[in-house]
């Protein structure tokens, strides 16, 4: 019992040491750039020794993908919890598209983070680690397209387009305003009401 005790403990200190390395990696990232930034410079920030980081990850590229991918899985169970949340599909949809919002403007650091790095030409890190969160994203899209189906076969919407497709309008009708919220918050914000964002899609601009 002791051991098992002890081994936990063990556990706990090294998640809480691997996260205050990415918590300061982040926070210089953001300050000066990915290509700015050293890991001596991490290593001071986080308050430990070069070594110790070291032991953690093998090098900055393998640290900055280790951020990315926790803030993507961070993102995934969010999203796949509000899209169980709620009564019927579009309750369902109402708490993704809130979610979406609360959890993008909660992590914006290594948002802008990762879209600063991933435009610059010279960044060749992005490759297979675009291909592990296009596969998170696409399973999101998945269940928001199972959703419409499911509406469309308890007569809640017409079927008036693909499922899937409708799911690829409606999250990329959240990503621009997400996005034009990110360049320039002070003047652009993210609904409030996802119904503003849902209506784009269930009500359309022609009068009935």
């Amino acid at each position: 019992m002791q051991q098992t005790a002890g081994s936990s403990r063990r556990e706990r200190e090294k998640l809480r040491q691997r996260q205050e390395m990415l918590t300061a990696a982040l926070n210089l990232f953001s300050e000066k750039g990915f290509h700015n930034v050293s890991m001596h410079e991490i290593a001071e920030r986080a308050e430990f020794a070069i070594g110790t980081l070291y032991k953690f990850f093998k090098n900055k590229e393998d640290l900055y993908k280790s951020l990315i991918l926790e803030l993507s899985d961070r993102f995934h169970e969010t999203l796949m919890q509000a899209l169980a949340a709620g009564d019927d599909e579009i309750e369902k949809l109402r708490s993704y598209v809130q979610a979406k919002g609360a959890v993008f403007k909660d992590n914006v650091s290594t948002i802008r983070l990762y879209f600063a790095e991933t435009r610059g030409a010279s960044f060749n890190i992005k490759a297979g680690l675009d291909n592990q969160i296009k596969q998170r994203y696409n399973h999101v899209l998945d269940q928001i397209a199972a959703l419409f189906k499911s509406g469309m076969l308890h007569k809640r919407f017409k079927p008036i387009a693909d499922p899937f497709h409708l799911a690829v309008a409606m999250d990329s009708i959240a990503n621009a305003f997400l996005f034009q919220w990110l360049e320039a918050p002070e003047n652009n914000s993210y609904p409030a009401d996802p119904d503003v964002i849902l209506n784009i899609i269930f009500k359309g601009l022609l009068d009935s």
